[in-house]
């Protein structure tokens, strides 16, 4: 029966059968590793546990969990450590074989003509249908700028040797595909090729198993930038280009401006992170630049091997004879060949540029380096000479396999890269800016002054041409570092081009003065030129970020106030007419709770959005919404194709920035193939946001009812986080936080203050501490209450309806149920209780553990009414599939992690028992495709 007439569970199933087979297949081989590295006693014992936990997850047999439970405890610390570090693998493995079957299944549909959602295809589609044609869309994205911006946070798990060990075994999973795909009856090589990519795949799990998992030292920020450098090699340099080829050809090959672009947080984020210094931030930007001139220099050797054209054969430019008479390259057997000319004295004058910008020498020379470009646009220059002259001459083909892709990539990503954003917290300029007016006697006081003083202070320096520093005046270190990070912007800024860096983010903004600190510490290097009340230009965007519920509730009134003060329009309007607002997922969510956080956020867009409008009439300023969205859904996290189609009206306009960070960036951008196709959803949920989305607002109905449901879960939430006696000591005892904070898994403290608050505790680790537990409260807490006291205020039945009518026709309501759905289904209450055995005070533990649980029932039930689906993820079965497939690998982890932390923390563990508890978190993190 062919298979689209099979019953659709029969169905499913057999498109399920090569990804059995593929993770079949890898534990097989992490079988054979392991029995033969650790002997047959370990490999049984990982078999016996395997199945035990298979049982439990798959068949809900009690039994099993008992004994899976009895043997993890009796294990001593080594065992421990090997099983947890199969299991790690498993994890890892089953991950691969996950991307590959997603590929797999999305060329299927793509074959059959089922184009998928989220799709450039499907996207433009759409805008054909509501009558957009491709010039229309062509002129949008001339005007549009769309970034994911890649961030380092205190959670990244993996190291640069795993992800590269991983690369290689997706390759030959990929690879195996094709040798299927081409086999034809008895194909005699066939079994041979797979045999020798089976050999090459243990190799590989072989070199994984005696790879070190952690690290011995402390994440540096260089390792940082390495890590995520990595992403740029194997996916973004090659895979943007092809992204706007296939964007060009579907539309008609209508030429497309260069609107995405990546970003890059690594080496410029100093928030609290003593790490990030002025030779951090220049390190970064010259790694950076190295990337992407070895690149273009790989490109351009190739690109001389393919223009062997003889112009005794076909014409050429004059352009093009200027360019090859230009070249260094006096070899006689290239007499007749200018494109081979060229491109020698090309790769020439490139090299040089990379000797001169990064110390760095170039791998091939035909002649030595000279005349180094200053800048991409004089290459870009040189490249758009020779694709003309081929235009001209019959030689498109040529065009389009190597030299056209290579033009792409330098539009892009220039001799910068990525535009690496500044950060640092609004108190620590106001702390440099207090001492600089105190030591040139201008304020003795500058932080005792209230908030009117203050912008009265700063709006007179800044119409004041002079410097406030006093020649041979003694300042603190914190002072000259922090300035030290500005001169250095100043220097990077002339070499490797404006875009190396554009965007400076204040973090904790709360106040119109702490965007006119930023504007001065610009102002006294030579970043802010002319005065405020002449012809002013910032060279640097001041991105102010509103993270708590109070700051986002303040967030249009402080920019109504900063745009209402003397020539601060004017000074944005000569600065490029461009405003970045950063919104902060993280600490509001940990401030509010996930359904607040997400429905103030809503609000401070809406209200921005507005604000913004209101001043095109007299000032027209782009604004520009920066999403600092984390991994897990908690921080905003989930897919980002439904997030942007669900932004408030009117809030994107085809402009975008978000974060990536952490596992979801390995998750995202590992594989070149998953990395291009989610890079696709970005563009096609950006045109359908910008192009198809409704400008009315949602009705009046469903704001109020967001705004009482915001209310009862924002007090359901603040009541047990913050307002529970002891919940600090439950948190601390029943998840793994203090261990996390011990674990050499990131360059930046888990912690803003040495305390055990709350408050103090950055969001990031606070969220991975419940994933890690199998909690993700974070993700859910508070809507349970929330929905029962929205149905208790009115006729249960009209309020219920209402909701249902939310989810239906509502996106931001639908898209953040969604992801509640997924965090609960991803959440285990049974593994969260054996953590909750953790807490001595056995009390205590009842008491929050019986609160917690007694929430979760209420949000399920709460989700059931509302979408009408009992089962979670009933609308995800590709989610739901990963999770039947990977939870029996991660359950173990959880188990273990549990009794080493136990021995731990009751004094009676060793350093493997330790060692343990750190791989165990790597495990988890990297099972669940999530950290924090």
């Amino acid at each position: 029966m062919p298979a689209t007439e099979l019953p659709p569970a029969r169905r499913a199933k057999d498109n399920e059968r090569p990804l059995r087979e593929d993770i079949r297949l890898l534990g097989r081989i992490l079988g054979d590793v392991i029995r033969e590295q650790e002997g047959v006693d370990t490999y049984e014992l990982v078999e016996r546990i395997r199945k035990l936990s298979v049982s439990f997850r798959q068949h809900d047999d009690q039994a099993a969990d008992r004994e899976l439970k009895s043997l993890l405890k009796s294990l001593s610390g080594d065992d421990a450590v090997r099983v947890i570090r199969a299991f790690t693998y498993f994890s890892l493995l089953a991950n691969l074989a996950e991307d590959r079957h997603h590929i797999r299944r999305r060329e299927v549909h793509e074959r059959a003509g089922d184009t998928q959602e989220g799709s450039i295809d499907v996207a433009l589609a759409r805008l054909r249908w509501a009558g957009i044609g491709a010039k229309s869309v062509a002129q949008t994205l001339a005007h549009a700028y769309l970034s994911p911006v890649l961030t380092a946070h205190p959670t990244e798990v993996q190291r640069k040797s795993v992800l590269d060990a991983e690369r290689d075994l997706a390759r030959l999973l990929a690879e195996r595909d094709e040798i299927r795909a081409r086999a034809l009856p008895r194909d005699a090589l066939a079994p041979r090729e797979l045999a020798a990519n089976e050999a090459s795949m243990r190799a590989r799990v072989m070199q994984l198993w005696q790879t070190r998992l952690l690290r011995f030292t402390k994440l540096t920020v260089a390792d940082e930038v390495e890590t995520s450098l990595s992403y740029y090699e194997a996916t973004f340099l090659r895979q943007i280009p092809r992204l706007y080829a296939q964007l060009e050809q579907a539309l008609g090959q209508q030429p497309v401006a260069s609107f995405l672009r990546m970003g890059q947080w690594i080496g410029g984020d100093r928030d609290g992170n003593p790490n990030v210094t002025a030779e951090t931030l220049a390190y970064a930007l010259r790694r950076q630049c190295e990337v992407a001139l070895r690149y273009y220099l790989t490109e351009l050797y190739w690109l001389g091997g393919e223009l062997s054209l003889s112009d005794l054969l076909v014409g050429i430019t004059p352009q093009m004879r200027a360019l090859a008479d230009s070249s260094p390259d006096s070899n006689e057997h290239r007499r007749d060949e200018p494109y081979r000319r060229a491109v020698t004295g090309m790769y020439s004058r490139l090299a040089a540029t990379l000797k001169e910008f990064t110390g760095g020498d170039a791998a091939r020379h035909a002649v030595p380096p000279q005349n180094p470009y200053r800048s991409a646009e004089e290459f870009l220059a040189d490249l758009r000479t020779m694709r003309d002259s081929l235009l001209a001459h019959h030689a498109a083909a040529l065009v389009q396999q190597r030299l056209h892709p290579l033009i792409r990539a330098v539009e892009v990503f220039g001799f910068h890269l990525a535009t690496l954003d500044l950060r640092q917290s609004s108190d620590q300029h106001e702390e440099v800016v207090a001492e600089l007016l105190a030591t040139a006697r201008v304020e003795r006081d500058y932080r005792g002054l209230d908030e009117a003083a203050r912008r009265e202070v700063l709006l007179r320096l800044l119409c004041d041409a002079r410097p406030l520093r006093v020649l041979g005046g003694e300042y603190s270190e914190h002072a000259r570092k922090e300035l030290a990070i500005f001169e250095t912007a100043v220097a990077m800024r002339a070499r490797f081009g404006p875009q190396a860096i554009r965007h400076y983010i204040i973090s904790h903004t709360e106040a119109v003065s702490d965007l006119l600190e930023v504007l001065l510490l610009q102002k006294e290097v030579g970043l802010l030129h002319g005065t405020l009340d002449g012809a002013a230009r910032a060279d640097l965007i001041v991105v102010p970020l509103f993270e708590t519920i109070a700051d986002l509730r303040h967030a249009a009134p402080i920019m109504r106030e900063f745009y209402a003060l003397p020539g601060i329009a004017k000074l944005v309007q000569r600065s490029g007419a461009e405003q970045d607002i950063m919104l902060g997922y993280s600490d509001s969510n940990k401030d509010g709770g996930i359904f607040t956080s997400n429905w103030e956020l809503y609000r401070a867009e809406t209200a921005l959005a507005e604000l913004f409008d209101q001043l095109a009439n007299s000032h027209d300023i782009q604004l520009r919404l920066f999403h600092g969205r984390g991994g897990t859904v908690g921080r905003g996290g989930g897919p980002s194709y439904e997030a942007i189609l669900a932004q408030p009206p009117g809030t994107v306009r085809g402009q975008i920035r978000l974060t990536e960070q952490g596992e979801v960036i390995a998750s995202k951008y590992a594989n070149p193939e998953i990395g291009r196709r989610n890079l696709e959803t970005l563009v096609a949920a950006t045109l359908e946001a910008t192009l198809l989305q409704p400008t009315k607002p949602a009705p009046k109905a469903f704001l109020q009812a967001a705004e009482a449901l915001s209310q009862a879960s924002m007090a359901a939430y603040r009541a047990l986080v913050y307002e529970t006696p002891g919940f600090v000591d439950f948190f601390f005892s029943a998840t793994p936080i203090r261990e996390i904070a011990e674990l050499n898994i990131g360059s930046r403290p888990a912690s803003r203050k040495p305390s055990q608050r709350i408050e103090d505790l950055r969001a990031i680790p606070w969220s991975f501490s419940w994933g890690q537990a199998r909690l993700t409260l974070n993700g859910w807490y508070g809507f349970g209450s929330a929905v029962d006291a929205f149905l208790a205020a009115g006729d249960r039945k009209e309020q219920a309806a209402l909701l249902q009518r939310m989810v239906r026709q509502w996106p931001f309501f639908r898209t953040l149920l969604s992801n509640m759905d997924m965090v609960l289904a991803k959440s285990d209450l049974a593994v969260a209780s054996r953590y909750a055995e953790l807490v001595p005070d056995a009390r205590l533990r009842r008491r929050i553990f019986g609160t917690i649980e007694a929430e979760w029932q209420r949000t399920q039930a709460a989700l059931a009414l509302i979408t009408g689906e009992k089962q979670r993820l009933s609308a995800n079965p590709g989610l739901a599939r990963s999770i039947r497939h990977r939870f029996p690998y991660i359950d173990p982890l959880n188990h273990l992690q549990v009794e080493l932390v136990r021995r731990w923390r009751e004094g009676r563990a060793d350093e493997r028992d330790r060692m343990g508890i750190h791989l165990a978190i790597n495990g988890i993190a990297a099972g669940l495709r999530n950290t924090g």
